[in-house]
């Protein structure tokens, strides 16, 4: 089943639709790359993809082992390289809230972290570079 419609608008910018939400995701080039840089680039959307995707896998581990991370951020760092132009890094630094985990809930949130759908669909020359801030309670 079709996920996904996606038209380009002109002007190096395209605009995908969700199919089932009829959410609107619109992505323009980076000025770097002949673009105005007014949205989202895809490679911005490939980095957000992948902090989202952990956050959410996290969610569902948390959620079977009653762990509480509500309120947990993420900060991106999305990492380009030439020759071919590729992304060649993505750093996420996760701030996880003022509460104390265990040995064994850190374990379980960050294995399900790296483990997440997107995370392992990327080539392995892409490095993650994940890091996980706790701050006692």
């Amino acid at each position: 089943m079709e996920t996904i419609h996606t038209v380009y608008k002109g002007e190096l910018r395209t605009q995908a639709r969700h199919l089932r939400s009829d959410t609107l995701i619109t992505t323009d080039a980076p000025p770097d790359n002949q673009g105005k840089g007014e949205s989202f680039s895809p490679t911005d959307l490939m980095s957000a993809s992948l902090g989202s995707c952990m956050l959410t896998i996290m969610g569902i581990a948390a959620r079977t082992h009653g762990i509480n991370m509500e309120g947990t951020k993420i900060r991106i760092t999305k990492i380009m390289a030439s020759g071919p132009r590729r992304v060649s890094e993505i750093q996420i630094e996760f701030d996880m809230p003022s509460i104390t985990y265990s040995d064994k809930e850190k374990s379980i949130l960050e294995n399900a972290a790296r483990t997440c759908p997107v995370a392992l669909s990327l080539h392995p020359d892409l490095r993650q570079t994940i890091r996980f801030n706790y701050l006692s309670a």
